[in-house]
């Protein structure tokens, strides 16, 4: 008889705390740690390129929010995710301050941008569970299947529209954002 070994199950609050003295970035699934991989270099030029976008149009509008790149959210009990990027309100960022970021309250927006280790996590489960926490909109950046996904919270669900190409994006949340699928991909490329 070989002895079993139980798992040992993360709290949420176990989850903020750790630290394993790495830079080794966690997502909570289910209680367990599971470790993000660093993006490419694409995934991280995208996600940067959209947070400078919608920092300006923030300020352009003069709303009290704030974008984020790699903020958390939690998403259930034993479940925290990291997001590429987020909007959040300036109250939601100031009920974190001396604390780490990651908002027990549902963001503004909330944008992933695939990659090819990603695509599973980013169109199911992350689109369920940003559902369930009722986020208005989150957009799903794909420069694998060069499209941008934008779902907008509808009575318990997300209703979908896919823009390609120098498709403009339409957002709820940023009515007068001036962004085509075409640039926000090409801002994936190195000059």
């Amino acid at each position: 008889m070989t002895p079993s070994t139980a798992k040992v199950l993360c709290t949420f609050e176990d989850y903020i705390a750790y630290d394993d003295g790495s830079e080794n970035r966690y997502e909570l699934v289910d209680g367990e740690l599971v470790a993000m991989s660093p993006p490419v270099m694409e995934h991280f030029l995208i996600a940067k390129f959209l947070e400078q976008a919608l920092d300006i149009e923030i300020r352009r509008l003069q709303r009290p929010w704030l974008c984020f790149r790699e903020s958390g959210v939690r998403t259930g009990l034993r479940k925290s995710r990291l997001t590429d990027v987020s909007v959040v309100t300036l109250d939601q960022a100031q009920e974190l301050k001396g604390r780490s970021v990651v908002f027990s309250t549902s963001p503004l927006l909330v944008i992933e941008v695939v990659s090819p280790d990603s695509v599973t996590r980013d169109y199911r489960y992350k689109r369920t569970e940003y559902a369930a926490l009722e986020i208005p909109e989150y957009w799903i950046v794909d420069p694998l299947e060069l499209k941008v996904t934008v779902l907008t919270f509808n009575e318990g669900l997300y209703d979908e529209t896919v823009f390609v190409g120098d498709q403009p994006l339409v957002s709820p949340t940023f009515p007068a954002l001036a962004l085509t699928v075409d640039q926000v991909l090409a801002a994936g490329e190195l000059p």
